[in-house]
């Protein structure tokens, strides 16, 4: 290489690596329910219009307050009391309200209504009776109170759409609240809780991932190279690959989400992978007897425009993803293609720029391992030409047991399977599920469509009310809150507060008398009833049994909707933050399917271009389509869900695997160009390409289980889908294409 050009080149490198090192700290990471909304959904856009007649569903912080003697202890309310006004003092908090500051209306001798406390906190005579009322009232319990009686709870509303920074603070400030006092045990849950503990695990994440990766590929280089310049370009060439691209994020304000822990790991082995390629090919060219300068060349030539395809390949699998409409894996298929072409452009003209200073004994220590590597080659070679009929036998036997597998494929997604393994969030959403309503919002829309009616008409709350009964026959849905309440608290008021009178009127008068009584009180019923008295809404909260497990209980909701309300007086339909994330299963197949399906026709059409011969593109394609049957066969057979984070697992598999046929077959057609017959040419390309494709696939087989040491379940299932299926994919190549080609061109 010239000297100059290799000096430009360098320099060049140097002053993007300073440029990205202070483009990194411009980073930010978030974590918003909102953005695995899948784009362009009709009930997503029903569900945003409804919204601006309310508020949100998920604008609310439970702070749980254990005491294992239970919570009618004079000391320990007056604490939970304590907090609940201190809770209200803070910003981002528009209310606050506990057992402790909690009425219900109470009918007086002499006619009138006036106000009960919950629990008479300074009165702890009365505790006892105090009890025997709260166990029995919904109200309570299963929201602001245990069953068990151990548990309190202060419920904080936060504004609406709280964001990341506001959402840090919040906590910060709760979490300093509580410190003050002497509660034994306590549980946070709520969206600002889960804003500020999943980005601080996408911080670990990210750190933790690239130091291993790093360590790992440090020691796979070593036993490789064994020569300090050798393993130190490689190391220093892929280092700064994943520098520039992670630069390049923060020059693009990118935000990182909860799929940017597979950042480090993707560059790492891309540039590894590419790293490898070239500087075998280089050092080959060497021991051949070529100068620097014609080993630099014939490199770049040969095994540059190999690696262009395979980065192209790599990228277009991770462009796929954009098909998607749920935005976070839209944003890095994007990010990852970017990265893809980032390492290659790094190694293409850094690490060869580098390459050209040093000779091939600078660069690695010649032993007896080329010698065994020469033989296991060569009895795999043997192998395919021998064993012709038992491989294809395996083909079958494999596809039909990849096939059961896909069959067992589940979409049941559940809340708790994403969240880090063995931190407090997850212990206490566990907590919340256990002793309370849970997490996940369960609502229905209701739109009055009769003329001259109006929401809290008497027709429209036996609707409403028949609706809730319904609801409460199924045990997973919890604390179903509608406008009923306001109605049957005023019954039982006027009944001596006895419980068995929590129930709606019967007489249409005494209900508009309530109606009256209601009317006095907004701030009680404007969270429930839009200002053109039109729309209301029927709130609950859905334990995290499953997508599949909810949406079998939707489907009989809306049967028994379909048959037994009115739709001449109201219409009914299922909304909220929890139906539309649950939606993301569909579009989670549909993509995947149509996403590999645009792939693979711009991969066919790459390979046309490169082999310019119709049977080399199936025999390009063929072996690659194993991997995503395997990849799908596994999530079927270990009982993984297939859900949004775990789909790019066909992206990346795709986009990977198809590397390494890229390699072999590129160098079959240069040997047929060299003059070479077809047995020869497959022999001889088994013997030059087979230990870096078999090198590569090594290090991606380790690289991608350093996922193991996330705390992110589906990393950590990422890892060991991709690990195990691209061990699948080499063995294709090795074992298939062979056969393939001796088949297709005889």
């Amino acid at each position: 290489m010239n000297p100059k050009l290799r000096q430009s080149i360098i320099i060049v490198f140097f002053f993007l690596a300073v440029g990205s090192v202070y483009s990194i700290f411009q980073i930010r990471f978030t974590f918003d329910f909102e953005q695995f909304f899948p784009k362009g959904d009709p009930d997503l856009e029903y569900f945003l219009d409804f919204r601006k007649n309310f508020e949100t569903d998920d604008n609310f912080l439970l702070i749980a307050l254990r005491r294992e003697n239970g919570i009618f202890n004079q000391q320990f309310l007056n604490e939970v009391h304590a907090l609940t006004l201190a809770a209200r003092r803070l910003d981002n908090v528009t209310q606050s309200v506990s057992i402790t500051n909690t009425e219900f209306p109470l009918k007086l001798p002499f006619g009138g209504f006036s106000s009960i406390e919950a629990i008479h906190r300074n009165e702890p005579n009365r505790y006892q009776k105090d009890s025997l009322k709260i166990i029995k009232d919904e109200r309570l319990i299963g929201t602001l109170v245990s069953k068990d009686c151990k548990t309190a709870v202060v419920f904080l509303k936060t504004i609406d759409n709280i964001q990341q920074e506001p959402a840090e603070q919040l906590i910060s400030e709760v979490t300093a609240a509580i410190d003050q006092y002497s509660f034994e045990e306590h549980h946070i849950l709520g969206r600002a809780y889960f804003q500020k503990e999943i980005v601080a695990m996408q911080k670990r994440e990210i750190i933790v991932s690239a130091l291993i990766s790093s360590f790992l590929v440090g020691l796979i280089m070593f036993f490789l190279f064994r020569r300090f310049w050798g393993i130190a370009i490689a190391l220093f060439s892929i280092g700064l690959g994943m520098l520039l691209f992670m630069g390049l994020l923060g020059l693009l304000g990118r935000e990182l989400n909860a799929m940017a822990a597979l950042y480090p790991v993707l560059m790492i082995i891309v540039g590894t992978s590419d790293v490898i390629h070239i500087m075998s090919k280089y050092i080959d060219e060497l021991h051949r007897g070529n100068d620097k300068k014609s080993a630099i060349w014939t490199t770049v030539k040969e095994i540059g425009v190999a690696t262009l395809l395979t980065s192209l390949t790599t990228a277009v699998g991770f462009a796929t993803l954009m098909t998607s409409r749920i935005g976070p894996i839209q944003e890095f298929g994007l990010n990852a293609a970017i990265g893809v072409l980032v390492a290659y452009v790094t190694v293409i003209f850094f690490t060869t720029a580098l390459l050209s200073l040093f000779e091939a004994d600078q660069l690695i220590q010649k032993g007896k391992g080329a010698t065994r590597w020469d033989g296991w080659l060569d009895w795999a070679y043997n192998f395919t030409l021998n064993k012709t009929k038992g491989i294809a036998i395996g083909v079958v036997g494999f596809l039909l047991l990849c096939f059961w597998g896909i069959s067992m494929i589940s979409t049941n997604y559940r809340l708790v399977k994403n969240m880090p393994t063995g931190k407090k969030l997850t212990e206490d959403f566990i907590f919340f599920e256990k002793e309370f309503s849970g997490f996940r919002p369960y609502e229905f829309a209701i739109t009055v469509v009769a003329d001259s009616v109006e929401v809290d008409d008497f027709a429209v709350i036996r609707q409403i009310d028949q609706l809730e009964k319904f609801l409460k026959r199924f045990d997973p849905i919890k604390s179903v809150t509608s406008l009923t309440m306001v109605y049957k608290s005023l019954n039982r008021a006027s009944y001596g507060d006895r419980v068995s009178y929590y129930k709606m009127p019967e007489s249409e008068s005494k209900f508009n008398k309530y109606k009256k009584i209601a009317a006095r009180f907004p701030q009680r019923t404007n969270v429930l009833v839009s200002k053109d008295k039109k729309k209301t809404r029927v709130a609950a909260k859905m334990l995290d049994i499953g997508a599949e497990n909810i949406k079998v209980i939707s489907d009989s909701i809306t049967g028994w909707i379909d048959q037994n309300i009115d739709t001449s007086l109201i219409v009914v339909r299922q909304t909220g933050t929890g139906m539309i994330i649950d939606k993301n299963a569909k579009y989670v197949r549909d993509s995947l399917i149509s996403g590999l399906g645009i792939a693979m026709l711009i991969i066919s059409l790459l390979m046309a271009f490169l082999f310019k011969n119709l049977k080399m593109v199936l025999i390009s394609l063929v072996p690659n389509v194993f991997p995503l049957l395997f990849a799908g066969a596994l999530l079927g057979f270990l009982g993984i869900e297939l859900d949004a984070g775990i789909a790019i697992v066909f992206a990346i598999v795709f986009g990977i695997a198809v590397d390494d046929t890229i390699h072999f077959l590129s160098k079959f057609k240069l040997c047929l160009n060299k003059g070479m017959d077809i047995e020869s040419a497959i022999q001889a390309t088994f013997s030059e390409t087979g230990k870096p494709i078999i090198l590569t696939s090594i290090i991606l087989f380790f690289g991608f289980l350093v996922m193991l040491f996330s705390i992110h379940p589906p990393s950590v299932t990422v890892g060991l889908l991709i690990s195990a299926t691209l061990v699948s994919a080499v063995v294709g190549d090795l074992l298939i294409i062979p056969l393939l080609i001796r088949y297709f061109l005889k």
